[in-house]
């Protein structure tokens, strides 16, 4: 099985760190974010990973060098000419991850303890397309899914947007934890082009395709998306 890291991003909100480094290379307990998301997918016997790279890409490329890949196979899908965000980011790594078998995304900022080998069972028995790992924490942004967690919607609480594609009479929020399992296919059917976001593609393809949830709601997750979140996350994760 194949993975992709999503580690392109400008980090806006990690700095002053972000203003010299990249933030997947940002340190929790003396590992780098990118280097725990690959010994993660180790721990699942995945070994062949794509990381996407644009904000201060050398580091990111010199990094996995020097350290052999932390024992893992890692291919570097380019964007230093232009930030393609996720959607336009896995379309561009399409080569490396096309196959039979389907892959599995994370975003280098994200540390999660999902058990990915659930989410791929999960994933199988539903017959979905996109399987999301989704929990009910507290977010802004959240997917809205029906009883029987296929993805109907999307709303920003914030700003009071709402997409619905699938109406239902009762729609449940659900906060995206980051991670997602694909089908192979989803190369012959993404409808955007470009920079996109997935978001915009899962609601593309939902009404259509059964994307589903994986709700996991019990282990540790951290958005380690500004600097006061470090120290929580060392707490998380602590060093084994």
């Amino acid at each position: 099985m194949k993975a992709m890291i999503f580690a392109a991003g400008l980090g806006t909100r990690f700095k002053p760190w972000t203003d010299r480094h990249p933030k997947a290379l940002a340190m929790v307990n003396n590992k780098s974010l990118l280097q725990r998301n690959i010994e993660y997918l180790q721990e699942y016997g995945i070994y062949d990973v794509v990381v996407n790279v644009h904000h201060f890409a050398d580091q990111v490329i010199e990094a996995v060098q020097n350290n052999n890949g932390w024992g893992s196979n890692i291919v570097i899908s380019d964007e230093r000419e232009e930030l393609l965000e996720t959607g336009g980011g896995l379309l561009k790594a399409q080569t490396f991850l096309q196959g039979t078998e389907p892959f599995i995304t994370l975003n280098a900022d994200i540390l999660t303890d999902l058990p990915l080998n659930d989410l791929l069972i999960f994933h199988k028995k539903n017959k979905a397309f996109i399987s999301l790992g989704i929990s009910n924490r507290l977010s802004t942004r959240n997917f809205l899914f029906n009883e029987f967690k296929r993805l109907c919607g999307w709303e920003n609480s914030n700003s009071g947007e709402k997409r619905i594609v699938i109406q239902h009479q009762t729609l449940y929020p659900m906060a995206y934890s980051c991670v997602a399992v694909f089908e192979p296919s989803i190369f012959e059917l993404i409808p955007q082009q470009g920079k996109f976001s997935l978001t915009e593609t899962y609601l593309s393809l939902a009404k259509e395709f059964p994307i589903v949830g994986y709700e996991y709601n019990n282990g540790r997750f951290i958005d380690v998306g500004k600097p006061e979140s470090v120290d929580l996350a060392e707490k998380m994760f602590p060093v084994i």
